[in-house]
């Protein structure tokens, strides 16, 4: 069953680009990634989903239902990129009026996710730190155990060491059966947390892909040292490509057997040949996209 389902998804504000066509599914269950830089897009995606914003035009539905019945909010747990809150509050008060709009008893899940994120809940809300309130946005987001989860650039404000624990308890929460929507431009984590991926640029998807193949494709990672011509750059297949005092490196798609024999002509001393991160595969995509332009 697909959880979110969104068909040509297009959001304008008056003459200024929002989203345009984005079309994508998630299956329950699914840790989804949708990744890009800020101004891509992604939260306008996400706040259409939520009913903070309505739509141009398109169609989205959750759990079957579409975006506009409200009835689907009480599944739902969001933690915005940033967060803000009543600064005269306790975190404790703020969270118990946040789990009185679902009508079950949140308590003990309120006091083990605090202890997990090492949040004090006796704390006002205005002594907090960024980072705190963000730790706040994240029990707030998983007091009553949604069955989507929807994070808009999750470790903002995070130190590393929380960071660690937080992805703890989203893949925690993922085995639980919650299907997540996990929005960021910092791929590590991305590559890490997530099944599947779409790639956003100015608005418009430009891929979607799963991960495993995203980095186990045709893709691979080169390394040219020697006296390397220019040339190189213009074959088919080639990407960022990068030249330095000893070299060139570059991201090549394609049959790497095609691409030895075509460089075998030129002057090179040594070659490496290894897989790219998702980084260097994202910014292949941005590359094209601005080749048909």
């Amino acid at each position: 069953m697909n959880v979110i389902d969104i068909k040509n998804l297009t959001k304008y504000y008056g003459k200024s680009r929002g989203i345009i066509d984005v079309s994508f599914s998630i299956d329950e269950g699914e840790i989804f990634g949708f990744i890009g830089p800020n101004g891509a897009g992604k939260s306008t995606t996400i706040r259409i989903l939520l009913g903070l914003i309505h739509q141009t035009s398109g169609t989205a539905t959750v759990f079957g239902k579409d975006i506009s019945d409200h009835t689907i909010r009480k599944e739902i747990g969001y933690l915005p990129s940033e967060v803000f809150y009543y600064e005269n509050m306790r975190v404790i008060d703020l969270l118990n009026y946040s789990a009185s709009f679902y009508k079950k008893d949140c308590s003990e899940r309120i006091k083990s996710l605090a202890a997990r994120m090492d949040l004090d809940l006796k704390k006002k809300i205005d002594d907090l730190s960024f980072g705190n309130k963000k730790k706040v946005g994240i029990v707030q987001g998983l007091i009553h155990s949604p069955k989507l989860i929807i994070l808009d650039e999750p470790t903002s404000g995070l130190d590393p060491l929380m960071q660690q624990t937080f992805f703890k308890l989203i893949d925690e929460e993922s085995k639980r059966g919650a299907t997540v929507l996990f929005s960021s431009h910092v791929l590590s984590e991305v590559q890490r947390m997530c099944n599947r991926v779409a790639i956003i640029k100015e608005g418009r998807l430009v891929k979607l892909e799963s991960v495993a193949k995203l980095n186990e494709g045709q893709y691979k990672k080169v390394r040219l040292e020697g006296n390397v011509q220019d040339s190189i750059a213009s074959i088919h297949g080639v990407a960022n490509f990068l030249r330095d005092p000893s070299g060139v490196s570059f991201i090549y798609y394609g049959n790497i057997v095609e691409l030895i024999k075509t460089i075998s002509q030129t002057d090179f001393t040594n070659i490496g040949i290894e897989e790219p991160d998702l980084e260097e595969i994202f910014l292949h995509y941005y590359e094209k996209e601005e080749q048909k332009k």
